[in-house]
Order: structure tokens, then C-alpha cells, then sequence
């Protein structure tokens, strides 16, 4: 049985955030290939770490600079390594290609931090992205592991342009794998509430995520007053795991702002909201809440940010503007309109029907892995620049744990 080991950052939590639902999509996929799954991390599991029974998954707890990791690897010899984070690939990339070199590594880059980081900051400078992006450590960091690995996950077509284009990396290493999602059937359209039984609008993200808790700050200040004084009815429902004390305290009953924090039953309260709100001002990769919310006949007022790298060519399953005017008017039209609102839902499900088939990309995924499988060495032989910066990172790198490794040792 072929053998996948995950080096995770951190645990999963499928409810808390988009990317341990992705992590869990990927396990899907290796397990349905018959491989035997290891997940290992630096980090302590908490309360809220999901690894479904089904998958029968070893978890192993594994450290930083530390020599055990090479005996561990030998027990497991992983035909694949798979890292959720470029900085796990910083970490434990050089012990593999020096302990198991016929390895496939892969980098799930989830979305592209350096490009969420530039954003962030050109938001909040009022500068454009395009320097930042050039200039960041981030962003060679990131780029570095990317050569150093096999092939690289993205998951988005936007941020795939971005590297091709941009930043000039050969597409051989690289391989677009958006979220992994069952189609849609009929006979669960029919399930799901309908126009009239669906009230309120709801917001929902982890608040460990800055965009997410930026967008919820925008709704309170300058969004919310300006729809609830045209819906004086209508809640607006704020969910989401790690609120910090600031989103707390927004919650206000008597104006309809109810922060509830997180949720273990996200697709229940998806399917009784009439309508996501996600004025997304920064970001990258792909939203999970909008998928929720089209998985689930919940149309979306949302920002080209929040679209971005979703839809393709297909109409959107509600409205996207990054005008504040626009989007308030746009939640209060759609709020009363059963006949738009109809209409934008069924987009939704073409979206995720057309453009997320799981089966599709498992096809896909794993004619790729029989590629790399069956020439491995002709594959790393056209990427110079990645063998260059393995050999760079694995003399500072080995030198450096090296010393650490002795001076925990005393």
C-alpha cells in the first residue's frame, strides 16, 4: 500500500475554517487511492481538531530541528509528503530530500500568502499591490519552496496566472486544484428552504483571518446601519470560530447585529439565512464561505476580492461590487425579490456543478501523480533553479539544526 505523509502547521478544524475542510478534500483523494495516510504536526490538537474515523489516519506529533524526524520517516518511507504551508516545507523539506529522496513533495499552498499579505497591506497604505508583491520576503519565501517541491496545489486560476505570468514559474510544477465538491442533485435542490422560508442575513468566517474580521468591522460601521434602516425586520447573524473581544462586543440585539461566534452546524444555518453578506476588502484563494453559501441555495452580495478565481465565466449567484453604495442597495433589493433571488440561486449550483466536480479533478490529480511516479528524476532534471535553492537551503538549513539539535541536547 503506497504510504502519504501530511506535515501540517496545524490540526485540522473543518469547522472553523475553509482550509481544514481543503486538507480534509485532499485526504479524501488519497484515501479514495488506496494510500495509507500519516498526519504529523508541530503543533498541540485542540478541542475542535477533526480527522474522520473513516480514514483510519496515524497522527504523530513530531518537532522542530530535531533528528527524530529522520527515524521517523524511515518507518514510514512516504511515497509522497505532502505540506499544507510553505513554512512547513521550510522546516522539514531539506530532512526528506536527505532521508527519503525518491519522495514526492507537494505543496498544497491553500492560497498564496505572500499574495494575501501584499494585499493587506496595500489596503490598509492605499499603495499598489504589484511592488509589494516584488518586494516581499513573503513572496520568495514562498516561490523558493515551491521550486524546491515536486509540484505545487493551487487553488485558484487567478493565483496560477499570477506565478506564470508574473513571477515566470514553469507550469510543470505547478497544478490548479480548486475545492474537491460533491455535485449538487436535483432531489437535494427540492430539500433545501425556500425564498419564503428563509429570513435574515448572516456573515461567517474564522476571525483568525484578518479580511474576515476587517469585513465584519465594514458591515457594523458602515454597511448594517444603512440596510436595517430599509429592513427594520431583518438580523443580521455574525458566525465564526476565535471572535476576538472587539467582534463581541458588536453584538447588538436592539439593532439587529447578533454576533453568535462559532458554529458547529454551519450548513444549518447557510440554508436559513436569505442572504450572505461578505464585503471582502483583501485576500486570496478561493472564499469557503461562498462556496457554503451556493452548496447550500444561499445567494451572495459580495466584493471582485470575494469572487475572485469562483465563477470563471458563469453568472455570479447574486451581486459582486466593491462599491459601498452598490452592495447596500443590492442586500435590500434582493432581500424582497423571490423572483431574482431564484435566479441567482440556480447560479450557484452551476457554479459548484461546472467549475468544482470532485470527481473531475480526481481524475485529473491522479493522472499527474502517475506522471511524476513514472519519471521523477527527468521531472526534477528540467528544474535547475529548484535543485539550486535545495542545495542553498540544505547547507544553511542542516548547519543551523544542527547546532540547535546539540545545544537542546545540553
Amino acid at each position: 500500500m503506497k504510504q502519504l505523509l501530511v506535515i501540517g502547521k496545524v490540526w485540522p478544524e473543518p469547522n472553523s475554517s475553509a482550509a481544514g475542510q481543503r486538507i480534509l478534500e485532499l485526504l479524501d483523494f488519497f484515501k479514495s487511492k488506496a494510500y495509507k495516510i500519516c498526519f504529523a504536526s508541530t503543533a498541540s490538537q485542540t478541542e475542535h481538531t477533526s480527522l474522520p474515523e473513516n480514514l483510519n489516519i496515524d497522527a504523530r506529533k513530531i518537532k522542530v530541528n530535531d533528528a527524530a524526524f529522520d527515524d521517523f520517516l524511515k518507518e514510514i518511507n512516504p511515497d509522497v509528503v505532502l505540506f499544507d504551508r510553505f513554512t512547513t516545507e521550510e522546516q522539514f523539506g531539506w530532512r526528506i530530500d536527505k532521508s527519503a529522496p525518491d519522495t514526492i513533495k507537494i505543496l498544497d499552498t491553500e492560497d498564496l500568502h505572500f499574495l494575501r499579505d501584499a494585499r493587506k497591506e496595500a489596503f490598509e497604505k492605499n499603495i499598489a499591490v504589484e511592488d509589494l508583491m516584488l518586494q516581499s520576503e513573503i513572496a520568495k519565501r514562498e516561490i523558493a519552496a515551491i521550486y524546491r517541491c515536486d509540484l505545487s496545489l493551487i487553488i485558484s486560476e487567478v493565483e496560477l496566472q499570477l506565478l506564470t505570468d508574473t513571477f515566470k514559474i514553469p507550469s510543470f510544477l505547478l497544478f490548479y486544484l480548486p475545492f474537491l465538491l460533491e455535485k449538487i442533485t436535483d432531489e437535494e435542490i427540492k430539500n433545501f428552504p425556500e425564498f419564503q422560508q428563509r429570513k435574515d442575513f448572516i456573515s461567517i468566517g474564522n476571525f483568525l483571518h484578518k479580511p474576515n474580521k476587517h469585513a465584519v468591522i465594514y458591515l457594523k460601521e458602515k454597511v448594517w446601519p444603512k440596510i436595517r434602516k430599509h429592513l427594520p425586520e431583518a438580523n443580521l447573524h455574525i458566525y465564526g470560530a476565535y471572535p476576538t473581544q472587539q467582534i463581541l462586543e458588536m453584538h447588538q440585539p436592539k439593532n439587529g447585529f447578533l454576533v453568535h461566534g462559532r458554529t458547529d452546524n454551519a450548513v444549518g444555518i447557510m440554508q436559513k439565512a436569505r442572504i450572505l453578506l461578505a464585503p471582502l476588502q483583501f485576500g486570496a484563494g478561493l472564499k469557503g464561505k461562498l462556496i457554503l453559501a451556493m452548496q447550500n441555495g444561499t445567494p451572495s452580495i459580495t466584493t471582485k476580492t470575494g469572487a475572485e478565481g469562483m465563477n470563471g465565466q458563469l453568472p455570479w449567484n447574486g451581486k459582486i461590487t466593491d462599491d459601498r453604495a452598490e452592495f447596500i442597495q443590492a442586500a435590500i433589493k434582493l432581500y424582497n425579490d423571490q423572483q431574482q433571488w431564484n435566479k441567482f440561486r440556480k447560479n450557484g449550483f452551476r457554479i459548484i456543478n461546472e467549475r468544482f466536480s470532485r470527481m473531475d479533478f480526481y481524475i485529473l490529480f491522479d493522472k499527474k501523480l502517475v506522471e511524476l511516479n513514472s519519471d521523477l528524476t527527468s521531472h526534477r532534471l528540467q528544474n535547475f533553479t529548484g535543485a539550486m535553492l535545495k542545495h542553498h537551503l540544505h547547507r544553511s538549513t542542516y548547519f543551523m539544526s544542527r547546532f540547535i539539535e546539540e545545544k537542546n541536547r545540553r
